[in-house]
């Protein structure tokens, strides 16, 4: 599929679906949309080679886990098209930037908008924390920092077998602290795992705050280096960067671009709340209404009427 929208274009639509459902639904992942919409819409806009979507614009129901008694089961990664050896492959490996993802689906029309509004619904495959069934999903990945592991495990399995299509990743900075990460990396150097890539959303914020007041991780473009890997280091905002970076030679390992991120780009109220931002819920109506009216402006909207 080829989406004739420049990828700023789909980061800004992107930005607005989420921004939307966050208002009608008083709450949801609305920082990550800030910091990763540009990252998703580049993957998906100009970066990955996909085939068509094989599952219906309108996803269906939630229709049961893998099992002998249910042979139709598939997972949502039919949104992304068939896994044919000469397309590329995606893992979103922290499964809680779900609804950014879906309302990147949406605005590269793989994904129909009524989806959105099955969004954490009771049966519903658009889970919150996107599963192996959600549009998009190839596995879950809710623990943090299998993701990587599980794409060079794929892309190793499809080197071996020389198909063209590469491995993506996109990651989150959180996952640094997961020894899983690093163990992925160092695996995929020692095979010459060089078909798998990574981008991973540096925006220095994580589900109990800021990053270093978690858990300090020092200079992870380093790190990522000395565990074998090739390491870029971008603006996250900036789409030629991504271009750029992804033309970085790695023969015999794997690219990881990090990609530095404001968890509040585009909405600068956000940083009222930082740096608790990774769920956003309002403490109040006026703090909703004035989110509300401040947000709209930035993106170019009219406020939400969030009262029908």
């Amino acid at each position: 599929m080829q989406n004739e929208r420049t990828t700023e274009d789909i980061a800004l639509g992107i930005r607005r679906r989420v921004f939307e459902h966050t208002i009608r639904n008083n709450g949801g992942y609305l920082s990550q949309a800030c910091s990763a919409a540009e990252q998703l819409a580049w993957l998906y806009n100009e970066e990955l080679t996909l085939g068509n979507p094989t599952l219906p614009m309108i996803p269906k129901p939630f229709e049961g886990v893998p099992s002998p008694s249910n042979p139709d089961y598939h997972t949502g990664a039919g949104y992304n098209g068939p896994a044919a050896p000469e397309f590329d492959r995606l893992f979103i490996a922290p499964a809680h930037y779900a609804l950014v993802a879906y309302a990147t689906l949406i605005e590269v029309g793989r994904m129909a908008p009524e989806g959105l509004e099955m969004f954490n619904q009771d049966g519903s495959s658009v889970e919150m924390i996107g599963a192996e069934h959600s549009p998009g999903m190839e596995v879950h990945n809710g623990t943090l920092g299998i993701g990587l592991s599980t794409g060079a495990g794929l892309a190793y399995g499809r080197k071996l077998r020389g198909e063209p299509g590469r491995t993506w990743v996109f990651m989150s900075d959180g996952e640094v602290q997961e020894g899983q990460t690093w163990e992925a990396v160092q695996a995929a150097r020692f095979h010459g795992i060089d078909n798998l890539c990574a981008i991973m959303d540096v925006n220095d914020q994580q589900c109990d705050g800021a990053m270093d007041s978690v858990m300090e991780v020092g200079d992870i473009r380093r790190k990522f280096i000395e565990f074998g890997a090739a390491c870029v280091e971008i603006d996250g905002h900036d789409v030629q960067a991504m271009r750029d970076a992804k033309n970085e030679p790695h023969d015999g390992r794997p690219l990881i671009i990090l990609a530095r991120t404001s968890p509040y780009q585009t909405m600068p109220i956000l940083e009222e709340r930082f740096p608790r931002l990774h769920y956003v819920r309002f403490k109040s109506e006026d703090e909703r209404a004035r989110f509300n009216t401040s947000i709209a402006a930035d993106l170019g909207v009219d406020p939400i009427d969030y009262a029908h």
